[in-house]
C-alpha cells in the first residue's frame, strides 16, 4: 500500500438493477470509475448500504450480473485497500457472499470507529431514531430466519422478479428524479433525532454518517464538535464524503 493511501471514504446507494439494466449497467460503469480515481490514496472505503436494489442469497445462486462492479472491489482488496459493506435495507439478504468470495468486511449493526484521529459513527440508516414503528416491525419480518428459509424455496427467476416489483422500481426513480434538489428540514429528520440523542452520551464521536435518505448533507449538531452527514446517493447525486488525513469531513460530488 502506498503511503500516500490515507483518506477515508464513504458512500452508499446505488441499487444497481433498477430501473433496467441499461440504466443500471451506466451507474455501474460510473462507479467503476469512482473506484478507479480513488484507489490510489483511498486507505478504507465504506459503503452504507443499498448497494443492490435486491439481493437474495440462495444456497448455490446469486443474482445475476454486476461483475464488472464486484471484479473492482475484489481488485482494490487485492491491492491492499480494506473496502467495508453495510448491509442495507434493500440488501438485508446478503449473507456470506461479498464476504467470502469478494473479500469485504461485513457490518449488519451500526458501528463505530477510529479515522485519522476523529471517531466517525456509522450504519445504513434504515430503522434508527424514533417513531417509523411500522417500517421496524416490517423489517423484523424481512429479518426473521423462517421466512428467509421459505424465500429461498421460490425459484430464483420468480423470486427476484417478484421482489424487484415489489419494490415498485418506476414510481422509485421517478420519486429520486424529482428530489435531485432535495431540501429537508433536519428538526424533522428521524436519522437527525437519533444523532442528536446518541450524542448526548457519547460526545467524543465527531461524525454521525449515513445512507438511507438519498439526500447528500453535513449539518453542525448544536452546542457539540459533532457533524451529521448525509451521504446522498448513486442515483442522482453521486456524492461521497472523504475523511482526509487531517480529520477534515467533506462531501464531494464526482463527476465523471
Amino acid at each position: 500500500m502506498s503511503i500516500d493511501q490515507k483518506k477515508y471514504y464513504f458512500l452508499s446507494d446505488f441499487h444497481l438493477g433498477i430501473p433496467d439494466n441499461k440504466s443500471s449497467r451506466e451507474r455501474e460503469i460510473i462507479l467503476i470509475n469512482w473506484f478507479n480515481e480513488v484507489k490510489t490514496d483511498a486507505k478504507e472505503i465504506y459503503i452504507l448500504g443499498d448497494i443492490f436494489d435486491f439481493w437474495f442469497e440462495y444456497s448455490k445462486v446469486v443474482p445475476k450480473g454486476y461483475v464488472r462492479f464486484l471484479a473492482k472491489l475484489a481488485e482494490l482488496i487485492e491491492s491492499g485497500v480494506k473496502i467495508h459493506v453495510f448491509h442495507g435495507n434493500h440488501d438485508l439478504w446478503e449473507f456470506k457472499y461479498l464476504r467470502d468470495e469478494i473479500g469485504v468486511i461485513y457490518h449488519r449493526k451500526p458501528e463505530t470507529i477510529e479515522c485519522n484521529g476523529k471517531k466517525i459513527h456509522l450504519a445504513h440508516g434504515d430503522g434508527l431514531g424514533p417513531d417509523d414503528i411500522f417500517y421496524k416491525l416490517l423489517l423484523r419480518i424481512f429479518e426473521g430466519k423462517f421466512n428467509q428459509f421459505l424465500f429461498k424455496w421460490i425459484h430464483p427467476d420468480l423470486g427476484i422478479r417478484f421482489a424487484l416489483s415489489l419494490s415498485n422500481k418506476h414510481r422509485y426513480i421517478k420519486r429520486h428524479e424529482r428530489g435531485k434538489d432535495i431540501q429537508i428540514n433536519l428538526d424533522n429528520e428521524l436519522l437527525y433525532k437519533y444523532a442528536l440523542e446518541k450524542n448526548k452520551d457519547n460526545t467524543e464521536i465527531d461524525y454521525f454518517i449515513f445512507g438511507h435518505r438519498h439526500i447528500p448533507i453535513i449539518a453542525d449538531i448544536p452546542d457539540s464538535k459533532a457533524k451529521f452527514a448525509l451521504l446522498g446517493d448513486w442515483m442522482t447525486h453521486y456524492t461521497y464524503c472523504i475523511v482526509d488525513e487531517s480529520g477534515n469531513l467533506t462531501l464531494n460530488k464526482f463527476i465523471s
